[in-house]
């Protein structure tokens, strides 16, 4: 699975605040997860991780498949 840091993931399971999007803040063997909801931040084990992403939301400056104008 493709992961860069500030991309927005959406899990499975809603966190205790209510919010189900997280934003990756470090990538490697182990994956960084800011909470957007409360701001609480976690590490887990990419394994995991990516079992439990049901949806990736790009940074907001990427551009897919073209060149930036």
């Amino acid at each position: 699975m493709d992961l860069h840091i500030k991309d927005v993931v959406e899990l499975k399971k809603t966190h205790p605040c209510g919010s189900k999007q997280w934003e990756i803040t470090r990538v490697g063997m182990d994956i960084k997860l800011k909470c957007f909801g409360c701001g609480h931040e976690l590490m887990l084990p990419r394994s995991k991780v990516e079992k439990s992403i049901k949806k990736i939301l790009p940074a907001s400056g990427e551009v897919k498949g073209g060149t930036q104008k």
